[in-house]
């Protein structure tokens, strides 16, 4: 019995060293970073060029990010109560380069696809060069790419502490559009149809067809907002990667990130980022100004015709993610 308490003891000892750990390595301060060897190689890590560019030549690209850093930080500690321990669960969305020293927290609907492309070039030694030439389908099997949660607890909160964190945020319901557009209007994609489509249909249409319960391939943004809304939806299951809040995929409250790009700004921040890592002369990011800008302001239209009850929940909903990375509430609402 003696020993059973004693071993008991030593793993909840443990445990709360692995709480400590994980704690204590996610708010590293901004001077703080290796110096020398990066993982055994002689060379200035992104972390180290990030920083210490900062320092020596404060230029406005850096000025806005360290702005956005601030932002963060201060909304974080504002909206937030209380900081809680990592999980394996929680670094699914973090895809990890070693070579470069980076970790990137891919948000579906914010150019992940592209993001994920280039990350491929960056770890794969060779054979991949060019970014734009990889196929989108390609870009999203998971075996291409290592993420976080596959680490042991010592090696992800070496690479927590050590290497530069970024994540590519968006106007919430920007993202939330261009998701029910992409899952529930195009023809192809009869999995999110027969998933999802089919239950929103059943539980927020009335008098359905049978072709619309077996098909759901003609689901409404209302039904769809519905959907979200409803907390029958949360009980069941956590959202779906497409729709779900950044601040519940990428945890910017817990994990400290260096680089908080923007869908907005997106090429601007990704040839800057680009530049930190060393290979912004190689490596082009396969993005187009004509996309975002064809993109951006589609949310109104949308919006236009949903009461003003579920706008209003439909923005509770997503609250933080507008407070956390600094979105102001959309000019078309009528939540007051």
């Amino acid at each position: 019995m003696r020993r059973k308490v004693m071993v008991l003891a030593t793993c909840l000892g443990s445990f709360i060293l692995v709480m400590f750990y994980f704690n204590s390595s996610l708010g590293s301060d901004d001077g703080q970073f290796l110096r020398g060897n990066w993982y055994g190689k002689p060379r200035r890590s992104p972390l180290q060029a990030l920083y210490e560019g900062i320092q020596l030549d404060p230029s406005s690209i850096q000025a806005k990010h360290q702005k956005r850093r601030v932002l963060l930080d201060s909304a974080c500690k504002s909206y937030t109560r209380k900081r809680r321990v990592l999980t394996s669960d929680d670094l699914k969305h973090l895809i990890v380069d070693d070579d470069h020293g980076l970790l990137y927290c891919y948000v579906p609907k914010v150019a992940c696809t592209n993001w994920k492309r280039v990350m491929m070039v960056l770890t794969d030694q060779g054979k991949y060069k060019d970014p734009s030439q990889i196929p989108a389908n390609e870009a999203h099997v998971p075996s291409n790419l290592r993420l976080l949660s596959e680490f042991s607890t010592p090696e992800i909160n070496y690479r927590l502490r050590n290497y530069l964190k970024f994540i590519f945020v968006r106007e919430p319901f920007e993202r939330l559009v261009s998701a029910y557009r992409n899952k529930f209007t195009r023809t192809y994609n009869t999995a999110f149809h027969k998933r999802y489509g089919t239950k929103i249909i059943e539980r927020h249409r009335r008098d359905p067809s049978v072709e619309a319960l077996e098909r759901g391939d003609d689901v409404t943004f209302e039904e769809f907002l519905y959907y979200l809304v409803d907390p029958v939806t949360q009980r069941e299951e956590p959202f779906n990667e497409h729709w779900e809040r950044v601040h519940s995929l990428c945890h910017p409250c817990i994990i400290h990130y260096d680089i908080v790009g923007k869908y907005e700004t997106l090429e601007e921040d990704a040839q800057y980022l680009l530049q930190l890592i060393g290979v912004g002369d190689s490596i082009k990011f396969p993005s187009s100004s004509k996309t975002t800008r064809t993109t951006n302001g589609m949310a109104a239209g949308f919006f236009k015709d949903i009461p003003k009850f579920y706008q209003r929940r439909l923005f509770n909903l997503y609250k933080m993610d507008f407070l956390l990375f600094n979105y102001s509430v959309p000019h078309y609402l009528n939540i007051h």
